[in-house]
């Protein structure tokens, strides 16, 4: 059945509806928009519950919101303060995704609802100021105010409101309702215009429209009435043409365009925004007014295309730097998506080190002009080195402007035009984008910004390459000293052991396992985990083995002690699980202790498994005077033990216990004889088979030879 909202439920929806719109009409905003947060905290994410000024379609991609998104409500919410974007560019700089997606002209304000975990959007036309003025600053803390309030009383009476699966879209106050006469007036006066006139609304469907307009389309009143223009007319199902619509609905700027009909016949479009809908003037290109003499040339580039034509390679550009770990990989998937998709020729990525221009790659260049820039001073006269001492972009429209600011420019043959971006990540400069062109061309405001936006995808891919480039080298290089390459030999026992790193590419992490051969019939081994996955965890895993290995041979008890003061004395401020076990080959038994180490699997010869319920003693690294208990158990011929950490089986949404019992299970319905290299390898498959791996794996596995008998003398026949 149907949950249908009571009374009260439906009195708080229309308090916050009431609030959202009298807060746009009052700030003078064009578009607002309310989050709830998610039920579940632990989720994290923003709903979108109410929306005023815009369509669904443009609602849909923002009706969830990580609260860990770059996004501006997001950050406001999370940090709780206000986030001002003043225009365009401020949105491109600042949040280079959302710059990206909606790269129109408008100002926004994000502003929380303390206490309730909710936030407040309000967007103003393209043509708002820098800054907010004061009326607009009272308008918002009101709404914020009533908002708020509104919430509070609601979860106080118990009902607290929660997001609906799909944004509410309210509609604007609309203007007074004209009498009879002015609307007959106003019809008279729309049809004595010249040309065709229309009127869409918010989600661009045809609401009105003249036989003038409907002839010039090429289409009857009755198809059109009711439809999308880019659906009714296929000659109009562009990216170009609903961009063009995009732009008006979001900037709430008049916004012109011409299109060629199928006859060749030019139909130029002037559209005229309000916080209702948008009013279209058609006419043919030959109505055209001709253009200003004082206009500037526009230099001839067929190649350019629209935003709405570079939007899905850019927006691919967005998801596939997020897969590249190295700066290489930043530069060819970079490379792959801007140089066609913008028109460009070429594309350089530099950086700076050491006082020098370095070049991270490039993609069209020669690889000669690329080698006289490598290694050029910061403090020369050039556009790459300008950018990177003051990160400023520099767009050049043909060569004689690059040469009047930079006279020694060096001009790879055939390049007329550049745009030189700064890269920066975390608010601060991490490079230069370098994009070059084969014809002049006139970088437009929302080519800029576009263009800004690219560079700050990149700037933060190339960051994070760059640390994963030198985390990786550096964790490589730590490998070699950390873990066995090889265990030792020792006569009537069988070994199997395996390491797997918690990140992609990462060989190393605060995982541990060793085997310490003592005599001919003696040996120890050890399993530990140290607090977390990074260089510093892996560093401490190479003094815990030290230490092990220092003590080993003493009583496992002892050998934990001596090992735990030790860490407490270099206070690493990250603490270790271990589990140690002392193996006395010859009288068939083991003597086990752990320091709040998972517990070790025991199969029994002939395949029953056991969980080992040691005494669990405290992690290693926490208290000095700690001491741990041992406890001996048989470990007869063929029997097997089996060491882990938790990576083997934590995972989300899963009980441990269970998990445990499940490699136990898998241990047990092993073959007698069954190799432990692969039974190691189907342990690990078989945990994880369901549910990703989110820590490191470290298993040891070892195993009693069963002594072969030797033949005793034949009998002497009879």
């Amino acid at each position: 059945m149907r949950n249908v909202p009571g009374r009260d439920e439906r009195a708080d929806r229309r308090a916050l509806s009431e609030a959202l719109v009298g807060a746009c009409a009052d700030a003078g905003a064009s578009i607002g928009m309310f989050y709830l947060p998610d039920p579940d905290p632990a989720r994290r994410v923003l709903h979108l519950a109410l929306a005023s000024g815009l369509s669904r379609e443009f609602a849909a991609p923002w009706s969830r919101v990580g609260l860990d998104d770059p996004i501006p409500v997001a950050d406001a919410v999370r940090e709780g303060r206000l986030v001002w974007l003043s225009g365009q560019e401020d949105t491109a700089r600042r949040y280079p995704r959302l710059g990206l997606v909606l790269p129109y002209d408008f100002a926004l304000a994000a502003a929380p609802l303390a206490p309730t975990g909710a936030g407040l959007i309000l967007l103003w036309p393209g043509a708002h100021g820098p800054d907010l003025d004061e009326r607009e600053r009272k308008a918002l803390e009101s709404a914020r105010s009533h908002l708020t309030h509104a919430l509070l009383r609601a979860a106080d009476a118990g009902r607290p409101p929660r997001p609906a699966p799909r944004p509410v879209i309210l509609r604007p106050l609309p203007p007074p309702t004209p009498g009879p006469a002015e609307a007959a007036a106003a019809m008279a006066f729309v049809r004595r215009l010249p040309g065709g006139n229309c009127a869409l609304d918010l989600n661009g469907t045809i609401t009105f429209i003249t036989q003038e307009a409907a002839d010039l389309l090429g289409a009857p009143v009755s198809s059109l009435r009711g439809a999308l223009p880019w659906e009714a007319l296929p000659w109009m199902d562009t990216p170009a043409v609903e961009n063009h619509y995009r732009a008006a609905a979001m900037s709430r700027l008049p916004r012109s365009f011409t299109t060629p009909r199928p006859t060749g016949q030019q139909v130029r479009f002037d559209l005229y925004p309000d916080n209702t809908g948008i009013s279209v003037r058609i006419t043919t290109g030959s109505d055209q007014p001709d253009p200003p003499t004082h206009a500037p040339p526009r230099y001839p580039d067929q190649s350019a295309p629209s935003r709405a034509t570079a939007l899905y390679p850019l927006m691919l550009l967005a998801a596939t730097l997020t897969e590249a770990a190295h700066a290489q990989d930043v530069v060819e998937k970079a490379a792959d998506q801007i140089v066609p998709s913008l028109g460009a020729h070429a594309m350089a990525l530099l950086a700076e080190q050491d006082g020098r221009v370095r070049v991270v790659g490039h993609r069209g260049y020669s690889v000669a002009h690329m080698a006289d820039l490598d290694g050029t001073p910061v403090s020369a006269d050039t556009a790459a080195s300008h950018i990177l001492r003051t990160a400023t972009p520099l767009f050049f429209g043909e060569v004689g402007e690059l040469l009047a600011a930079h006279p020694d420019a060096s001009i790879e043959d055939g390049m007329a035009a550049w745009a030189f971006l700064p890269l920066i990540a975390s608010n601060r400069p991490v490079g230069c984008l370098v994009l070059a062109y084969t014809h002049p061309r006139t970088f437009a405001p929302g080519e800029r910004a576009v263009l800004t936006s690219i560079a700050g995808l990149i700037a933060q891919a190339l960051d994070r390459a760059r640390l994963y480039d030198a985390t990786h080298q550096l964790a490589r290089s730590l490998q070699t000293g950390l873990l066995p390459h090889n265990l030792p030999g020792v006569p009537g026992l069988e070994v199997a052991a395996r390491y797997l790193p918690a990140a992609h590419g990462l060989d190393v992490g605060g995982d541990f396992y060793d085997l310490i051969r003592i005599d001919d019939t003696t040996v120890a081994a050890a399993i530990g985990d140290v607090q977390g996955h990074n260089v510093n965890a892996a560093a401490l895993m190479g003094q815990v083995r030290t230490a092990v290995h220092a003590v080993a041979g003493a009583p496992p008890e002892e050998v934990l002690a001596r090992t735990n003061r030790l860490l407490t004395d270099l206070e690493p401020g990250l603490f270790t699980s271990c589990l140690y076990v002392h193996i006395d080959l010859a009288g068939h038994t083991a003597r086990l202790a752990s320091a709040g180490h998972p517990p070790p699997l025991l199969r029994h010869p002939g395949g029953r498994t056991e969980m080992l319920p040691l005494p669990a003693g405290l992690l290693l690294g926490i208290d000095p005077k700690a001491s741990y208990a041992a406890v001996e158990i048989p470990f007869s011929p063929g029997a097997l033990l089996a060491f882990y950490t938790d990576g083997l089986v934590e995972a989300p949404g899963r009980d441990i216990e269970d998990a445990i019992g499940a490699v136990a299970a898998c241990i047990a319905d092993a073959p007698e004889h069954h190799p432990l290299g692969d039974l190691a390898d189907e342990l690990i498959e078989h945990a994880h088979r369901d549910a990703p791996r989110t820590d490191d794996i470290a298993l040891l596995l070892l195993r009693t030879e069963v002594p072969v008998p030797s033949a005793g003398p034949t009998a002497p026949e009879p």
